[in-house]
Order: structure tokens, then sequence, then C-alpha cells
């Protein structure tokens, strides 16, 4: 199968590296005209929309950038969708958890069903794609949190967590990059439709992050542990962060389920040190 993936950056590589036959492209998704002749050119059996801006270097940067961020994560999502419909092509786009904050309601945690609560202005203009494709047929969603992976990046929860003195203390869901890459196959290949929270089952925070990046790569980093609430006050973040846990049951259904965290975890901080310093 030919997939071609719209979005070059640390996901839309991973993705191309991991599934045979894929094409990683460069286009501008909110350019219909470029989209079209990029599917006409490389004759795709699905396409993979990993293109967005999440902001340099956090979210915070799309709170200046509003224009940007919407055109790459409205109007670039719709506009792939439309060119994918007329050429009756399966679309799976890259979504975010993200979107929702704090606890939910249900003791699993929030659902793909569920109504979002989007706080800064990247979730909504996430969330605002999500709501529009989710009704259209032959499309996926794929929502993520706070990508791990083996491979260091600027993109990578790891690297983004070491530069920083004050970490917040919160439980999350997250996604390993390893497992994920697995998931989007599956979907792919199932032709599934729909929004699929690709969270690896049970809760991290970040000290357990970086208790594991202190055992296995950098054994004298520190860092202090504090709110979300203290954050906010000091002035080190300008809008308040997405905490929070989702339920995966739907990728379960499919027979797609992700490893546990507390097997997931350990493993991409082990691969993640062989990488960096060799063992």
């Amino acid at each position: 199968m030919k997939t071609l993936i719209f979005g070059k950056g640390m996901l839309g590589r991973r993705i191309a590296d991991y599934l045979p036959g894929s094409v990683l492209s460069s286009e501008d998704i909110t350019d219909p005209i470029a989209i079209t002749w990029e599917i006409m050119r490389h004759q795709p059996d699905a396409v993979i929309n990993a293109a967005g801006k999440t902001g340099r270097p956090n979210v915070d940067w799309c709170e200046e950038h509003r224009e940007e961020t919407y055109r790459s994560n409205v109007v670039g999502p719709l506009a792939l969708a439309e060119v994918c419909a007329h050429k009756n092509l399966y679309l799976l786009h890259m979504g975010s958890g993200c979107i929702f904050y704090g606890r939910s309601p249900d003791p699993v945690g929030w659902r793909e069903e569920d109504y979002a609560n989007p706080v800064s202005f990247y979730a909504r203009t996430k969330y605002s794609a999500d709501l529009i494709l989710s009704k259209l047929p032959n499309i996926s969603i794929v929502r993520i949190r706070m990508p791990i992976d083996s491979l260091p990046g600027s993109r990578n929860l790891i690297d983004k967590l070491v530069q920083y003195k004050k970490i917040v203390s919160a439980d999350n869901s997250v996604t390993v990059v390893e497992d994920l890459l697995k998931v989007i196959e599956g979907v792919v290949s199932q032709r599934a439709t729909g929004i699929f929270h690709a969270t690896n089952p049970g809760v991290m925070r970040h000290e357990n992050l970086l208790g594991l990046y202190k055992q296995y790569v950098d054994p004298s980093h520190t860092c202090e542990f504090t709110t979300p609430e203290d954050l906010l006050r000091e002035g080190l973040i300008t809008k308040e962060r997405s905490n929070c846990i989702l339920s995966s049951r739907r990728l379960e259904e499919l027979g797609l389920g992700m490893r546990h965290i507390s097997v997931a975890l350990p493993d991409v901080v082990k691969k993640y040190a062989a990488v960096v310093i060799g063992t």
C-alpha cells in the first residue's frame, strides 16, 4: 500500500520511515492546488496528515501567532479532507489529546466521543478541525499526547522536559511513538473511521519519566516539581497546560491496544539512552 504523508516534522518523518511504500511531502496543506498535484503525482492508496503548528519552543508561541496556527491546524486539514473526498481517498489526520483539560467525569478518562474543553489557542484550533473532520466519511482522527520517542529530538517529551528547571507534577496520558507507529499502520490498513485516542494505558507523571532519565541517561540531572498554578503565577507559561487522562477504548476494540505505560516507559527510555550514550 502506498501512503502519502503531509508534514515533514518529527512525526511525519517517523511515520514515513516506518511505513513501507510511503512518500513524505512538504507541500503546503492550505493550498488545494498543491495538494491535488501531489496526489496526482504519487497516486497514493491513503493519505496521512502529520502537518500542523504546535509552536516553538512550546504552545505559548501559538498565542502570539494565531493566524499561522489557525491556517495550519484548521484551514489545512479541511482543505486536505476536501481534496481526499474528491479523489475518494482515505485520510488519517493526526489530532491532539491536549484538547482536554483536567479530570474526566468518567474514571476511565476522557472518551473519544466526549466534548472537549480546550483552553489554549493551539488546543482550540486542533479541536475545531476535529469537530468537522469527525463528521466526514472515510476519515480517521488519531489523537496523541506528549509523544515520547527513543530518538532524540526537539519534539520528544524527554528532550523538552530536561531543558526546564521547574516542571509540572500531574497525572497524564502519554504516547510512546514506537507503539503509535503500529497503531497508525493498523488503523490505515483497516480503513477505520472516527476518533481514536492513541495513548498508552495507565497514568504517567513527569517524575516517572525523569526518574528513568536520571537512572539510564544522566545521573546528575536535577529539577524541581511544581503545580500548574505556580507556573502561571510565576509567568513561566502564558496559558494553562493540558493535564488529562484519556481512554483508548476504541483502539482496543480494533485489536490495536498499546502497551501499558508501566511497560512502555522504561523500554523507550532505555532505547533513548542507547542512542544518546551508546549503551
